[in-house]
């Protein structure tokens, strides 16, 4: 008869509860895996089948009870890393997410906008097709591997311990700065445009003031906005690509890094962006 301790029983249940907590924090933030179209069962079976993939590869884990404070402070750690892996590459999602806002509210469709499921929020249709947009470049990227990918590499530069390796918060901060820089960087050409449009209206307006601004003002500012987005979207392609493919490289620099041999690195790693 096969008897199984408590010893050997908790230490089952911490090599995949750990680990599994870090993955699914990944997936509660990174693109893809974190769409509300997903069911959860789904979400937490491929975070279960991730995660049994992960464990043979593992260091060795600390022994700590699992309810102990020791314990509770690991699993804590290990779900803010998840998180911080993926709210990384969410940043350049929230990129996309503001040029498409930017560039609804100068169309005037400001009025326009609906229930966004996925942000939990208000968003125009202009939004919704640059995010749209932006996760097709993200698939053709193979964005969702590299995600796995730097998820698997976080366990050798952040090992499963009290200490020693961590996230640096000041970094991530800092990139918080590509959210308004990216945005505005890809909404800038249709901004630009519609705001000279606004300009010879308004100067229209004071030089034939029988003219019904808000009769023609609309139409023609809508009109050129949707002919300048045409014109500007594959002049966008290169630079969502830039973005997402620095994303995947800050991901991959989320930890302060260990002494590890080279060696030793689970996946090869790939350098993506500019350093």
């Amino acid at each position: 008869m096969v008897s199984i301790s408590s010893e050997l029983l908790q230490t089952w249940i911490i090599s995949l509860l750990w680990p599994l907590t870090r993955v699914l924090g990944v997936m509660a933030t990174a693109p893809i895996f974190s769409h509300n179209t997903i069911p959860n069962r789904i979400k937490l079976g491929i975070g279960i089948v991730f995660t049994m993939i992960i464990m043979p590869t593992l260091p060795p884990l600390p022994q700590f009870e699992i309810f102990s404070f020791q314990g509770l402070l690991i699993l804590v750690q290990q779900l803010v890393i998840g998180l911080a892996i993926g709210f990384s590459m969410r940043l350049v999602f929230a990129a996309v997410d503001l040029a498409g806002q930017l560039i609804g509210m100068s169309m005037g469709l400001g009025f326009a906008t609906f229930f966004d499921p996925q942000s939990q929020g208000q968003s125009t249709a202009v939004n919704q097709f640059l995010i749209l947009l932006a996760m097709l470049i993200f698939l053709s990227l193979d964005g969702h591997l590299m995600i796995v990918t730097a998820m698997a590499n976080s366990f050798i530069t952040m090992p499963i311990a009290i200490g020693g390796s961590g996230i640096n918060p000041m970094k991530i901060a800092l990139w918080g700065e590509t959210i308004f820089s990216a945005g505005l960087l890809l909404a800038l050409p249709v901004v630009a445009a519609l705001l000279i449009t606004n300009m010879a209206l308004g100067i229209l307006t004071r030089t034939a003031p029988q003219l019904n601004l808000f009769g023609i003002g609309f139409p023609i500012t809508l009109s050129i906005g949707f002919l300048v987005l045409a014109l500007a979207l594959p002049g966008m392609l290169k630079p969502i690509e830039n973005f997402i493919e620095q994303g995947i490289s800050n991901m991959h620099q989320v930890a302060v890094p260990v002494e590890v041999p080279a060696a030793s690195s689970l996946i090869p790693s790939q350098s993506f962006g500019k350093p």
